[in-house]
């Protein structure tokens, strides 16, 4: 008798006994009566039509995950919602993940949950108002699965196990088929020129015991899943490779006792030539993950953590990382490596960022500037100020969305899966055709049957099961390492289709460090004032702008901040807020008119010639009167016209939107050869004009870094956010520039374009080979030695053609 939920063997008089859904039923325990009668309350009892467990699982034992070790996994994103990863043990198929999925989706507060198949790792959005941490844990528990704190380190042992274990059984294999084919020779030998039988009958039991460690401990991976499938009426990929060396085996077994030709080779060789390829398969994917890894290793585990105490003086030590809190103080020595995101307080330096951006050049550093963990600090020491820790990392957040694009599947990907999933069933009923027809034909049982096994080998879809995750880790690792991060394989196949890209001016064509010009007071007075009351709005705003006129406003003398409330930002047209009581503006043409303020001629006439050069001028409106001009200037990048010209000679047809006015806009698209312009362009004008496009038929790209860029990138085929951008604009991204390089686009673009063109390669020789060699196995022209070694070079085919994307072939 088994449990009807864990599947696990019990005893009768020791099963608990209960009528759920108007049927009895047993189980090996009240807690898997419990998680049984949940499931079917929940109405989710497909779970138990759907699932494939292989073995019988664990009973449940809810209550033992504590949430203390959760804590530090779970970290803020946007609206107040919070995000946690873990690792979810007990999850044996496909419909655990549905099950697991859907009662985490029922959950009151939370957001999302998705869950990995393959590395079991669950991503939890909930809201800490509606639901805790500690009631998402037991969640999980109530259906009998069990949460464990999510570690890279384990995930990577595990996967470093898993390779060593296929090396061992390679090695095993290769060592005894090597000493079998010997044997083999000779007993070939001795078929065509005669051999005593005695002597052929020691050396086929020396093959027999040669082969069945091959078979049964080599193969055993392809064994057990190939029984795990055929137990729930599944057919795969292992069951081609189990069925034709077990009908080798068999075949030789009862050649064997008759006296016949024996083929132990034949079953060998099957294993391992699929192992090599398996394993070269496996170490290619791990120098394709490599990216993620070398992520993961720079984050170091130590830092110095500085306290001041009585009289201002400062005591160190030693930490590790994860005590480390927001607005802790860090030192950090020259030549050591910055542990966590932070704000530079004292000191000078330059830190390479290489490794995180692929920018060669070190960045200098100084009071206020950022830096990022993982960084290393090169000449000078550094205090810094901690901002961000743990998950919220602009490092672990770079790795988490390398992760999850090797994790999301283009279209191509799909019709794969799809095909594979009726392929081998129409294989082995191709095979059974083959060996009927052999029979019919008039050859002996054991020729039909080898012409059979070859059919069965042969037609293995391990190509096509290879053709597009292996381009899509390679590309994003290439990808990576450039300084370009990618949020999906999908994304590499829109990127390679597009044929226009719109890009934004302020921050993206433009260094985005604009710098205050000048201050024009109307009244003809003092602009100290001025300046001082457009600071005190402009500092709680995260434009480029904004941050140039607060930046010039500190290298004043210090006075006190006037009380501020009521702020707002006004996307497209700038910022607002209530000053000691009156209303202040600050923004462009179009905010002033939506307030109803008039502009005189003359600030009229003085703005358009500053716009005239190129310069970005904003209106400050004291109460209910314009009271000054302030002109920002800020240059064009260094590397834009470049940048601009290689993506000309890819053939994408280019455009500058901004919501600038019309004549900064034309200053800068003039200088960089850019004929078409939208200016004084609304976030929602920047999405209608996307949609515009694409209803023309454009495939759009779209490259942007602020609040008022999302919609921007959103709407199009593919949006590209700079790295340094608002984190609404990079949410709203499909591919991050970490490093701030304009040039990094005709290369996103080339790399996306090799990616498709490999993968479709990749897809085309796996048909291919199939269309080509299934006929000649069917019409006997291939031994299965020869379709076993056939079928593993069309995997490294695939491998190879695949590994090219990394040296830009």
């Amino acid at each position: 008798m088994r449990c009807d939920h864990c599947l696990l063997e019990i005893p009768e008089r020791e099963a608990v006994r209960e009528e759920i859904g108007g049927a009895p039923r047993a189980f090996c325990c009240s807690g898997c009566a419990g998680v049984y009668r949940l499931i079917v309350g929940e109405g989710l009892d497909r779970f138990y039509e759907g699932r494939r467990w292989e073995e019988p699982g664990l009973a449940a034992t809810p209550g033992g995950a504590d949430p203390e070790a959760f804590a530090p996994l779970v970290r803020e994103v946007s609206g107040g919602e919070r995000e946690l990863d873990l690792c979810i043990d007990g999850i044996r198929c496909a419909s655990c993940v549905w099950l697991a999925e859907r009662v985490l989706g029922r959950t009151p507060g939370v957001a999302a949950a998705r869950v990995n198949y393959a590395t079991h790792r669950a991503r939890v959005r909930f809201r800490p108002a509606e639901v805790d941490l500690a009631a998402v844990l037991r969640r999980i528990e109530s259906i009998g699965y069990a949460p464990r704190p999510w570690s890279e380190s384990e995930q990577g042992r595990a996967r470093e196990a898993e390779r060593r274990d296929l090396l061992l059984r390679l090695g095993t294999a290769g060592f005894l088929a090597s000493q079998l084919m010997i044997y083999s020779a000779a007993l070939y030998a001795g078929y065509f020129q005669g051999i005593e039988p005695s002597l052929q009958r020691l050396l086929e039991w020396i093959a027999l015991g040669l082969t069945l460690p091959v078979v049964f401990y080599a193969g055993a991976p392809f064994l057990r899943a190939a029984w795990a499938g055929l137990r729930h009426g599944r057919f795969n990929m292992d069951s081609l490779i189990a069925l034709g060396a077990l009908a080798s085996l068999a075949l030789s077994l009862a050649q064997m006792a008759r006296g016949g030709e024996v083929y132990f080779d034949t079953a060998a060789m099957i294993v391992a030539l699929i192992l090599t390829g398996r394993y070269l398969e496996a170490s290619a994917k791990g120098r394709a993950s490599e990216a993620v890894a070398r992520l993961h290793r720079l984050a170091p585990r130590q830092a110095r953590r500085v306290s001041v105490g009585e009289g201002g003086l400062r005591r160190r030590e030693q930490v590790p990382v994860e005590a480390v809190r927001p607005g802790d103080l860090l030192e950090v020595a020259p030549g050591e490596r910055i542990a966590l995101d932070g704000e530079v307080q004292e000191g000078t330096s330059e830190v390479d960022e290489s490794l995180l951006t692929g920018e060669a050049r070190p960045v200098a550093k100084g009071p206020g500037a950022a830096v990022i963990g993982g960084t290393v600090n090169q000449q000078g020491s550094l205090l810094l100020r901690v901002t961000r820790v743990g998950e919220e990392t602009v490092l672990a957040g770079i790795a988490r969305a390398v992760e999850e694009a090797q994790a999301r599947k283009p279209r191509l990907q799909a019709v794969a899966d799809r095909v594979v999933g009726v392929f081998v069933p129409l294989v082995l009923l191709l095979a059974v055709a083959t060996v009927a027809g052999w029979l019919w034909a008039g050859a002996s049982p054991a020729r039909a049957l080898m012409h059979g096994v070859a059919v069965v080998v042969i037609a293995c879809p391990c190509a096509l099961g290879l053709a597009t995750p292996l381009a899509v880790l390679v590309a994003t690792g290439r990808a990576t390492a450039r300084g370009l991060l990618l949020r999906g394989g999908d994304v590499l196949e829109r990127l390679a289709a597009v044929d226009e890209m719109w890009l934004d001016k302020t921050g993206t064509l433009t260094r985005g460090r604009p710098a205050l010009r000048q201050v024009w007071a109307l009244d003809g007075g003092p602009t100290e004032p001025h300046l001082r009351l457009a600071a005190a709005v402009e500092r709680r705003s995260e434009h480029h702008v904004g941050r140039a006129i607060a930046a010039a406003e500190r290298a004043l003398p210090e006075v006190p901040e006037p009380a501020l409330e009521g702020f707002r930002a006004l996307p497209g047209r700038g910022v607002e807020a209530r000053v000691e009581g009156r209303p202040v503006r600050l923004g462009n043409r179009a905010l002033l008119a939506e307030a109803g303020l008039s502009l005189p001629p003359e600030a009229d006439a003085r703005a358009r010639a500053l716009e005239g050069r190129g310069e970005t001028v904003v209106f400050l409106a004291d109460g209910a009167r314009v009271a000054a001009l302030l002109s920002v200037t800020d240059p064009v990048r260094e590397e834009a016209g470049e940048a601009l010209a290689r993506l000309r000679a890819q053939g994408l047809a280019l455009g500058l939107v901004t919501g600038d006015n019309r004549a900064t806009a034309a200053a800068v698209a003039g200088g960089l050869g850019l004929e078409r312009v939208a200016a004084e362009t609304s976030p929602a004008g920047k999405r209608a004009l996307v949609e515009e496009r694409q209803r023309a038929g454009a495939r759009v790209a779209a490259v942007g870094d602020g609040i008022n860029d999302a919609p921007l990138l959103s709407q199009a085929h593919v949006g590209l956010a700079m790295g340094r951008g608002t984190d609404v604009a990079l949410e709203s991204a499909d591919a991050v520039l970490v490093r701030e390089d304009l040039r990094l686009l005709p290369e996103a673009v080339a790399l996306s374009r090799r990616a498709t063109r490999v993968i479709r390669q990749n897809v085309f020789w796996a048909f291919f080979y199939n269309a080509v060699a299934i006929p000649l196995a069917v019409a006997g022209l291939l031994h299965p030695i020869v379709a076993a070694a056939a079928m593993a070079a069309s995997s490294l085919f695939v491998v190879g053609n695949s590994m090219r994307i990394r040296s830009g072939g």
